[in-house]
């Protein structure tokens, strides 16, 4: 397939594009402003940034792993155009970059839909010195506007799965030309390198993954001590579940519950369960399904009228005998992590590629994991060999695994250091990409995209 059917292709569908886009954020809630003129590259205001880095984090998780490097960005003195497609992103960005929009050296835009026009007038509005896109987000007429525009491009941070480069393969041209397009690719992995090669990209470096570079918020990190320390028990994180996970994990719980209950045991008395689900849209459909499932559980969003004070929201905790804690909060991993004695990362539990384990590792906390992680299939053999970090097959297994392993204090201490010193000797992706971009500008010398 070419550029020209798959032009074809998006305008023939873009009815059910936009009716899905639209169905999407009902769901998850905020402005989405699905039909904005922003989305379509039209603009009230000209631009106040003058030849800025572009910079496309297209969502929650890819402008977590892109912090640290935009951040890299604005202390060399680059100002910094950061463009996403959820609301969830957008939201994260605001908070993180607040002091940077309000000194104007950075600014948010939603990512036009990849239109030719959308696309070509994005481009004229802002002018970019280049064009930065983190992880996988590649999209054929913004690339090709920008080829045609002189701006040159840089896939950062890039991972890409067996399964991306079968349906690359499959596309053809169109897909094949956007990735010879790129000035520069910084793959996470040899792996990912490999695969990108074998798609038609030439010249690709292994730069590793912007994720260990990551900055955690040391006021959640305190603040999730002091819950601890205040805590009677033992907390274990279940982070990100997705959809159909949730009632798996709930259903483990109870079995644990039950089996200590014939014991002569409270559960409850030994371990608090903290289920984070990995969108916010899900949160009250997570909490139905924990008020069905007959477990007693708090949410954290109770914790706002306690004053934030880690003794006062561990007795919100202890309160009629919570066995579970509902992380409805958003951009507080660090905080749940450093909480936890233990942290089960889920999205890996059903088909569906799995979540980030390297902040729970930065933290300090032991990781367990489950059976589908594909797109983080080298980190997690890395932590895995390091010792940071086990595989359960079921979300029972890993729960099972997880109290056991609260019996081991000295086990958990070894695998809670090996995840620090691991993330500390993988860190540095972001120098090493921020090198090559300051390179590519030297080689341009004076940039204007636009005659």
């Amino acid at each position: 397939m070419n550029r020209f059917f798959y032009n074809v292709g998006i305008y023939a569908l873009s009815p059910l594009l936009m009716a899905w886009m639209g169905l999407r954020a009902r769901r998850a809630g905020g402005r989405w402003e699905v039909l904005s003129g922003a989305r379509f590259g039209h603009y009230d205001a000209p631009s106040t940034l003058k030849a800025p880095i572009w910079v496309h984090a297209v969502s929650l998780g890819e402008v977590r792993a892109a912090q640290p490097f935009i951040k890299a960005l604005l202390d060399q003195g680059d100002t910094v155009l950061l463009t996403h497609m959820t609301v969830t992103g957008r939201e994260e960005a605001a908070k993180t970059f607040y002091m940077a929009i309000q000194e104007g050296r950075l600014i948010q835009q939603w990512m036009p839909y990849d239109f030719p026009g959308s696309a070509q007038r994005f481009l004229l509005h802002y002018r970019p010195r280049m064009a930065v896109l983190i992880e996988r987000e590649v999209w054929p007429n913004i690339i090709a506007a920008a080829r045609s525009l002189d701006i040159p491009l840089v896939l950062a941070s890039a991972r890409f799965s067996d399964q991306s480069l079968r349906q690359t393969l499959r596309t053809g041209a169109v897909m094949r030309e956007a990735y010879q397009s790129f000035q520069a690719v910084y793959a996470q992995t040899l792996q990912d390198a490999q695969r990108l090669e074998q798609a038609g990209v030439l010249g690709v470096r292994v730069s590793g993954n912007f994720k260990f570079d990551v900055t955690l918020s040391q006021e959640h990190v305190l603040r999730g001590r002091a819950f601890a320390e205040a805590l009677p028990r033992s907390m274990i994180t279940i982070a990100s579940t997705r959809e159909g996970e949730d009632e798996l994990f709930i259903k483990a719980i109870l079995k644990q519950s039950e089996r200590a209950r014939a014991q002569g045991m409270n559960l409850a008395d030994r371990v608090l369960f903290c289920i984070v689900p990995r969108h916010p849209q899900r949160f009250e459909a997570v909490a139905g399904l924990l008020a069905e499932s007959g477990i007693s559980f708090v949410r954290r969003t109770e914790f706002v009228k306690t004053g934030e004070t880690g003794a006062a929201n561990a007795r919100i905790c202890s309160r009629d005998q919570n066995l579970v804690l509902l992380g409805d909060s958003l951009g507080e991993m660090p905080r749940y992590y450093a909480a936890s004695r233990m942290a089960i990362v889920a999205g890996s539990f059903l088909p569906l590629g799995g979540q980030n384990l390297i902040e729970a590792c930065a933290v300090g906390t032991p990781v367990v994991v489950g059976p589908y992680t594909e797109n983080f299939e080298q980190a997690v053999f890395d932590a895995i060999e390091e010792g940071a970090a086990q595989r359960a097959p079921t979300p029972d297994a890993a729960i099972q695994l997880a109290l056991q392993l609260l019996e081991e204090p000295q086990r958990l201490s070894r695998m809670g250091a090996a995840g620090q010193h691991w993330v500390q000797k993988h860190a540095g992706a972001v120098a090493r990409v921020v090198a090559g971009l300051n390179e590519l500008k030297k080689d341009r010398g004076t940039f204007d995209p636009v005659p």
